[in-house]
């Protein structure tokens, strides 16, 4: 069994598992986006909600992700000893062309650090904002992610692999 959090988030490592929306996520967000600017201070050009527990209609890995948006991608791991002061751990070779940190176990957020106004961030919100926007290619999202959740349980780098080619025609 999975320990959740007081936002029902967590969830223990290499495991896919979905659930319901939880309309906590965007408080539990907006928590998070003060608790990250206040530690990382000027640094932060922006920060967004994106992935599945975004998406109010569809269910999702009760991981919360965390896109910050810097204006020199390289500095990213160089706010790990900060990042560390509110929880978050360096995940180094994530699978992923972003700095990602991790926070609790089981896990809680995700926190990817991207240059701002880059290809990584622009995807990442273009995919995000044609899943809110189109009803029809949510539900078809999330029946390919239930699909490969079951597929998938216990290997979340494939599970993450597995959506690419999905996540890559909703943003062509």
């Amino acid at each position: 069994m999975n320990e959740k959090n007081q936002w029902g988030l967590g969830l223990r490592k290499g495991i896919v598992l979905l659930v319901d929306h939880n309309p906590d996520w965007q408080q539990a967000f907006a928590e998070e986006d003060a608790r990250i600017r206040a530690a990382v201070g000027p640094i932060v050009i922006d920060l967004q909600h994106f992935g599945s527990t975004s998406i109010p209609t569809i269910r999702a890995k009760p991981i919360l992700d965390v896109m910050l948006g810097i204006a020199d991608f390289d500095q990213g791991p160089l706010l790990a000893p900060v990042l560390a002061g509110i929880g978050y751990e360096y995940v180094a070779n994530a699978g992923v062309p972003n700095h990602v940190f991790g926070k609790g176990e089981p896990r809680t957020h995700l926190l990817h650090v991207v240059a701002h106004d880059g290809p990584k961030w622009h995807r990442n919100i273009r995919f995000r904002d044609r899943l809110l926007a189109d009803a029809a290619l949510a539900r078809d999202y999330e029946a390919l992610k239930d699909r490969l959740a079951v597929e998938f349980a216990d290997n979340r780098a494939a599970y993450t692999d597995a959506k690419q080619k999905f996540i890559d025609a909703a943003v062509a």
